[in-house]
């Protein structure tokens, strides 16, 4: 089946670029002038923005993809708390209303680098319970404010004390004050809602076999885990690549996690860095993650750089008008890679998971300037009117 599609696409590929040519010569303006775009309503309403989580698009890479392959981002950001932690948030705490393990009123606490706690903020708030977030100080500015924003409280931590740390706090606050912690680390909840939404809206999108690639990186390990627990049995010649910070390779070092009775990490693993791609790769291997380790649901490992992820990000907005954040850009980075060496016709899936606007404070808008660049000025002052008074 592989082979047919891949000789069917060549013989595609192969009339494109003969119909490209010809329109050079023959232009026909039917064929080349976009339509007016028309849209018809969901036909239905949303009794809660809870509802409207997941579903997210498979979007095609048109100008930066290989031409020999079929590139295409499963954009999270249409998640309404744009993220792909939203799915997870939701699912932690439904799960535990329906185990009874939380109570009416009750307080949410859990440690996150931003988009758990965002997520877990709009669930929370949407059902009624007050959440506090630990969290450290090293995470941008801009998530911090987001949380605040949707009604939950940020304690920080230090950033020396890492993942761990931010992690035993949020332990700590739990167990003096009989909050319910989300443990998104640990629970079955967390991969389970992606073998229930994220993987099965990829099978829809890319049925009979047709996907050749998944790419993903890793925070908690809840996305690879729970696609991949569906992609090994109705997709499996889809090859699964996992990504991981080059200077934070904690998969790659073979290290075993030390973990404590309750599958919490017991020490800060010694292959980690600190690193710029943010909700990616903690100080140590959680408990999540560890089934799709143990299952080999991933049949490649590939490191990606910090400075890959934003040149990359910069690339897919300023090249296809799709603003995702670091851990988005380094996914894609690993994405192109897998392009250029892949068969013709292959297609190829990776996952953004968040939006750029997270990122503002960080490096990842380094260069972007506040003020107008010569450049602009003097396109400012190319024509008489309504200049800034100090151009």
């Amino acid at each position: 089946m592989r082979r047919f599609r891949q000789a069917l696409h060549r013989e595609v590929l192969a009339w494109y670029t003969i119909s490209s040519r010809l329109q050079r010569y023959f232009p026909m303006s039917e064929t080349t002038t976009p339509r007016q775009r028309t849209t018809s309503g969901q036909g239905r309403t949303f009794d809660s923005v809870l509802d409207t989580i997941g579903n997210t698009p498979c979007i095609r890479i048109n100008r930066l993809a290989p031409e020999h392959v079929e590139m295409y981002v499963k954009a999270e950001f249409f998640n309404p708390a744009a993220s792909v932690k939203d799915r997870l948030a939701v699912n932690i705490i439904e799960s535990a209303e329906r185990a009874g393990t939380l109570q009416p009123g009750q307080t949410v606490v859990e440690a996150t680098s931003g988009n758990t706690g965002i997520g877990l903020a709009m669930v929370c708030a949407a059902k009624g319970y007050p959440l506090v977030v630990t969290m450290a100080e090293s995470f941008s500015i801009e998530r911090r404010k987001l949380m605040r924003f949707l009604g939950a409280r940020v304690v920080l931590t230090p950033k020396a004390e890492k993942g761990v740390g931010m992690y035993r706090k949020a332990e700590e606050l739990a167990k003096a004050n009989g909050w319910f912690l989300a443990s998104q680390f640990e629970t079955d909840a967390n991969a389970t809602i992606h073998e229930f939404t994220t993987a099965r809206e990829i099978i829809a999108d890319f049925p009979a076999g047709s996907l050749d690639y998944w790419v993903t990186g890793y925070g908690t390990g809840g996305t690879v885990s729970g696609v991949g627990r569906v992609l090994r049995k109705e997709s499996p010649d889809t090859r699964i690549i996992l990504t991981e910070p080059a200077n934070a390779a904690l998969l790659a070092s073979g290290h075993v996690q030390a973990r404590t009775d309750s599958g919490s990490p017991a020490e800060s693993h010694p292959a980690f860095e600190p690193h710029p791609i943010q909700g990616w790769t903690p100080d140590f291997i959680p408990l999540v993650l560890q089934e799709a380790i143990d299952g080999n649901y991933y049949d490649e490992l590939i490191p990606v750089s910090g400075a890959d992820g934003m040149a990359w990000s910069k690339q897919l907005a300023q090249r296809e008008g799709i603003f995702t954040g670091v851990s988005g850009g380094s996914t894609f980075a690993v994405a192109m890679q897998i392009a250029e060496k892949a068969d013709p016709g292959a297609r190829i899936l990776c996952m953004l998971p968040d939006t750029g606007e997270r990122y503002l404070s960080s490096p990842l808008f380094d260069g972007i300037a506040e003020v107008m660049s010569d450049d602009e000025v003097a396109l400012s002052r190319s024509t008489p009117g309504y200049q800034m008074a100090d151009s």
